[in-house]
């Protein structure tokens, strides 16, 4: 992905571009946000006006007179303001409050809408542990984006302007100049330091990411790192990249260090310098106690938010960054769209059509080679061959998970680029080999098919997939926990839970990508003839290994290298005594070898 330009030390374009990006879902809400800015100015007015008030206090109180009096209406006056700036600010976040989670809210759905709008190839290339690192941290630096620029820096930049303005007004140019030097010094400062810092911050979050990825690949691999006991291996190779983010990191917090260092410094001078010049004003008599008290109240009042200027620009920018990386999800290419014009898909019957396609994963390798077929409405077609002839592509490409590189497929006539994603989806229904879960239960497993119908349908489904007997007999029935992609169920089940959420969906074209691979003999047997019931009012494509699953298919298309090399039925195909003859032969020497094996396993 891209990258925001946060480097720089002055907002540059891409920053902008992100506060830009973020108006329209926090105008949303436009007179919350006109409330919470009043509320914001209120606050300030009142925080500016308390040196005020105490200068007055403290006036009243240097010169003492026998009818000397407390000065009732001031003490209520500095309480009042005391006040006025706690409520204002807890009013302002509260008004505030839906509109940074509304933004939040709709941002992060619309990532995610997107992100399942991204084709098959950007899903199998990316790195899930730092896609999922970037989206949390861009969501929660909208939030910290919002806080810190609306809250913390408008407020900071209006107290320091209101009192330039006042010691400009009420003393002479000296005391603003002394202000403004002192910000002057402090921001170039904060700038240049954090701008080295940037680049270490960013490369700390680069290692963070990575090692976050490798630690999510290596559980999801679980299996694969006992079968190899590489324990160890893995540990090495996660404590590598912790020890570059370590590295990182530490680097960071020098830096901070210095950062603090040095701003720290310039305020030491600022006060110092201001308040001797605030004193020599008291002892030649042109300023009165209550103006030197004033003088510091400000001073204190408007360096305690400076002081945390340095660590919220850092955390603007480095927000900034995380959105960026946020927003550059929706900016990512989708890979297949619908098309402007494309419209509903109509079905008349679902025939289904490859007209000369062409394919290929990468430019520099073809998988299918001018691949022509056709499958008439009701009609079932297997399409057989070696692992790597291109059989599972054929069901990709019916999906629409990539876009054929030339020729056509088409759904009772009509390209399927023509028409509409969510409508030719919602026409077919696949069982693929590897079946992957949600980890949920098994009801909501089966129900994903569809999400509407009803229970006893998802019962009807389960049952015509052979698995009802085996749900019933769970201690926890239908709520039985499937696990992580399923893997609190053997392999068998978890492609019957496939085929009855394929069945509840109900499609008019099917597709069978080797659907019981993963069933032993017998169950293999019951479930064929199932799914033969139901592929009889159905469009079909079965991709098959078995070839024995496919001898009553109404056309059987043989594939080798990306090419259909035969056609035929099972019986004229064995007659031409070719490829298929050939693998008709080694897999029914295979099956008696099973079934004796079987035969004396239950002996």
């Amino acid at each position: 992905m891209r990258r925001s330009s946060s480097g720089n030390a002055l907002p540059g374009p891409t920053d902008w571009r992100t506060f830009g990006r973020l108006l329209p879902y926090l105008l949303e809400y436009k007179w919350r946000v006109i409330i919470a800015l009043t509320l914001l100015i209120g606050s300030k007015l009142a925080i500016v006006s308390i040196p005020i008030v105490l200068k007055h206090l403290v006036d009243h109180f240097a010169h003492v007179t026998p009818m000397m009096t407390v000065p009732f209406g001031l003490l209520l006056a500095y309480g009042a303001l005391r006040l006025t700036t706690t409520v204002s600010s807890d009013l302002r976040d509260i008004v505030f409050a839906r509109v940074t989670q509304n933004a939040i809210r709709r941002i992060g759905i619309e990532v995610f809408g997107y992100l399942h709008a991204l084709s098959l190839r950007f899903h199998l290339e990316r790195q899930t542990g730092g896609l999922t690192r970037d989206i949390e941290r861009g969501s929660r630096a909208i939030s910290s984006l919002i806080q810190l620029s609306l809250f913390s820096v408008l407020p900071t930049i209006l107290e320091i302007t209101m009192v330039s303005g006042i010691l400009l007004v009420r003393f002479d140019w000296t005391y603003a100049v002394i202000t403004l030097l002192a910000l002057l010094i402090y921001i170039a400062l904060t700038l240049s330091i954090t701008e080295w810092r940037t680049h270490l911050r960013r490369r700390m979050n680069e290692m963070d990411s990575l090692a976050n990825s490798r630690a999510i690949d290596s559980l999801l691999n679980y299996e694969t790192v006992k079968y190899f006991g590489n324990e160890k291996f893995e540990s090495e190779r996660y404590d590598a990249q912790l020890r570059q983010w370590e590295a990182a990191a530490v680097k960071n917090q020098v830096s901070l260090g210095m950062l603090n260092v040095a701003q720290a410094t310039v305020i030491a001078a600022a006060v110092t310098v201001m308040l001797t010049r605030a004193s020599m004003g008291v002892v030649a008599g042109k300023l009165t106690v209550g103006d030197l008290v004033m003088i510091n109240a400000f001073l204190i009042q408007m360096f305690i938010p400076l002081n945390f200027l340095g660590v919220m620009y850092r955390e603007i920018k480095q927000s900034l960054t995380d959105i960026e990386r946020l927003f550059d999800i929706l900016r990512t290419n989708r890979e297949v769209q619908d098309a402007p014009d494309a419209k509903p898909l109509v079905l008349q019957g679902g025939s289904l059509s490859f007209d000369q396609v062409r394919f290929g994963y990468d430019a520099d390798r073809s998988i299918l080679h001018g691949v022509s077929f056709s499958i008439p409405a009701g009609h079932n077609v297997a399409v057989v061959g070696a692992s790597g002839a291109g059989k599972s592509t054929l069901a990709r490409l019916c999906y629409r998970f990539y876009d054929v590189n030339s020729g056509a497929i088409r759904i009772d006539g009509q390209d399927i680029r023509s028409v509409t994603q969510t409508s030719l989806r919602a026409a077919i229904g696949i069982v693929p080999q590897d079946t992957v879960l949600f980890n949920d239960t098994i009801y909501y497993n089966i129900a994903y098919g569809r999400p509407q119908a009803s229970r006893e349908e998802v019962v009807e489904a389960a049952r015509a997939a052979h698995i009802l007997l085996f749900i019933e007999s769970l201690p926890n029935t239908w709520e039985t926990q499937v696990g992580e992609r399923g893997l609190k169920l053997s392999g068998g089940e978890k492609q019957r839970v496939a085929i009855a959420r394929t069945l509840l969906k109900n499609p008019a074209i099917l597709i069978l990508d080797e659907a019981t691979s993963a069933l032993d003999t017998h169950t293999e047997m019951i479930i064929q003839a199932e799914l033969r019931e139901i592929s009889r009012n159905r469009t079909s494509l079965i991709i098959a290994h078995r070839l024995s699953t496919i001898v009553d298919a109404d056309t059987i298309l043989v594939m080798a290298q990306g090419e259909i090399v035969e056609t035929g039925t099972h019986k004229a195909l064995l007659e031409q005594n070719g490829l298929y003859a050939h693998l008709w032969s080694l897999q029914q020497e295979e099956r008696e070898i099973v079934i004796e094996s079987e035969q004396l396993l239950e002996k």
